[in-house]
């Protein structure tokens, strides 16, 4: 039922064209991170402002909330299963952004773009007090939103916040699997470590390796997952993200001139995101039944590829391959070795950048940015104790303090955003991942042998049937988990398989 005269038809034009609005945004925001110059920060500012304006105040038309309430108590029953759960989305997209008022709306997307050019500075120049007031003023306006949106539907304000990101994700569940999780990992870190530092150390690549080179390489390992340079293009950025619209979904990644595996294991978990967003089903495209499904299920795409398929034994000797041959490697041997490309991947310990975590300790950052935005949010962290609390924190999870905040409390670009609860989902996406990588090879036998041969089309075929080609059918991840998986999100596949790869293998 999509006829211009139904309350449902009605609605599906005036969706689709929000849609086009944030696809809009996408490639503005994409723009202003990759190839904007730093003196545009201010216009963009307003015309993104602009844009939320638009889609807040289309929102907020009282004739949308008739035309659903006309639908769902008219309609409903003539609708199929995928327009059924299209009004679902539309009701749930309503309920967000009517609960913030419009001239809030566009206050605080015009604060996010003023924001991150501050934080750009702010990190470049180790600069936390140049970073305070911007952040200040963008979180009070956030803290705002999220207690209006809170009363709105019926949850805490930090709940509403996770909500947007991942639906269904509350800080019962988060606090249960954290709790779980910082228990588990110190010492299990500590046990790998010993056995690591029982074996040969790790031997850096001979540098240094050219940005050139490095996407070349880069190039090729998205390529060889599946994804599709007509459709697409790798760029450098500052903080590597991936975003687009159908047809045009876009990485970015970064390079050290000194360390090529951090641009590759950043350009694999980017194309994990990519592969998410352009596989999936383009007839929805721009609906909110279209979109995926959330954040956390969205890093468990990332992760697939990057942790759980990169990084697994089957694949390893192919990367050590594409990296002799990218690099100019004359041999195998030494620290161009499989061993020892191995060691280097797979290594870990403490470290000070979450981006660059090991798989093992990686949770732990997640934990601290929870911990305090928990803190920030019940008014026991003021904006100028962020460092001190960052740095005691990271001392008591990992036993490292940032020698600097550029190196600590400024590493991240999500506060400048005003990504408030979206940090839980990089966590629930880990564990997520070894959960639906164990489903994956359980049932098809050709997964493990397809990466020994640099192939991910297996890998790739089974995550488009049970997890993109889903979209938003499913009102929750864990909905789409237990259909993929045979259970809803838990912790016990991932810390097998933590246990397995690095005391097991």
């Amino acid at each position: 039922m999509n006829q211009l005269n139904s309350a449902y038809g009605q609605l599906t034009q005036t969706f689709e064209r929000v849609g086009h609005l944030g696809a809009a945004s996408s490639t503005l925001f994409w723009d202003g991170r990759t190839k904007m110059p730093a003196g545009g920060a201010a216009s963009r500012g307003k015309v993104m402002a602009a844009l939320t304006s638009i889609v807040s105040e289309t929102m907020a038309d009282p004739a949308l909330g008739e035309l659903l309430d006309r639908a769902e108590n008219e309609e409903a029953g003539n609708l199929g299963p995928w327009e059924a759960a299209n009004l679902r989305e539309m009701r749930r997209r309503w309920r967000h952004e009517t609960a913030i008022p419009t001239e809030l709306a566009t206050e605080l997307s015009e604060r996010v773009a003023l924001a991150q050019k501050a934080w750009e500075k702010a990190r470049a120049d180790n600069d936390f007090a140049a970073f305070a007031e911007p952040l200040e003023g963008l979180l009070g306006l956030q803290l705002k939103a999220a207690a209006i949106k809170g009363d709105a539907l019926g949850m805490s304000p930090y709940d509403a916040m996770m909500d947007v990101h991942e639906p269904g994700m509350t800080t019962a569940l988060i606090d249960n699997l954290f709790a779980d999780l910082a228990a588990f990992l110190p010492p299990l870190m500590e046990q790998i470590m010993a056995k690591q530092a029982a074996g040969p150390a790790p031997e850096p690549l001979p540098g240094p390796f050219s940005n050139d080179v490095q996407m070349a390489l880069s190039e090729k390992l998205a390529g060889m997952i599946g994804y599709d340079f007509e459709e697409g293009r790798i760029d450098l950025t500052a903080h590597p993200f991936a975003n687009g619209v159908p047809g045009d979904v876009r990485i970015t990644t970064r390079f050290f001139p000194d360390d090529p595996i951090s641009g590759i294991m950043a350009t694999m978990h980017e194309t994990g995101h990519a592969m998410y967003e352009a596989g999936l089903p383009r007839n929805w495209s721009f609906l909110p039944v279209g979109s995926a499904r959330g954040m956390g299920l969205h890093e468990s795409q990332s992760l697939l590829f990057e942790m759980q398929a990169g990084r697994n034994a089957a694949f390893l000797p192919v990367l050590s391959q594409a990296i002799r041959e990218a690099f100019g490697a004359d041999s195998d041997a030494g620290a161009w070795s499989d061993a020892n490309i191995g060691r280097l991947y797979r290594k870990v310990g403490p470290s000070l950048i979450r981006v660059e975590a090991d798989e093992v300790t990686y949770p732990l950052h997640v934990i601290l940015r929870y911990r305090l935005e928990r803190a920030i949010m019940d008014g026991s962290l003021e904006i100028a104790g962020i460092p001190s609390a960052w740095n005691e924190l990271m001392q008591e999870m990992l036993g490292i303090t940032p020698p600097n905040d550029t190196q600590g409390c400024l590493q991240d670009i999500h506060w400048s955003m005003g990504l408030f609860g979206h940090f839980p989902s990089y966590t629930f996406g880990a564990v997520a991942a070894a959960q639906l990588f164990k489903a994956a090879t359980e049932q098809d036998a050709d997964i493990l042998p397809g990466l020994a041969r640099g192939d991910f089309a297996p890998l790739l075929g089974w995550t488009r049937k049970h997890v993109h080609s889903q979209a938003s059918f499913a009102a929750t991840s864990d909905e789409i988990l237990t259909a993929a998986t045979g259970g809803p999100l838990s912790a016990g596949a991932f810390k097998a398989h933590l246990q397995a790869r690095y005391l097991g293998e």
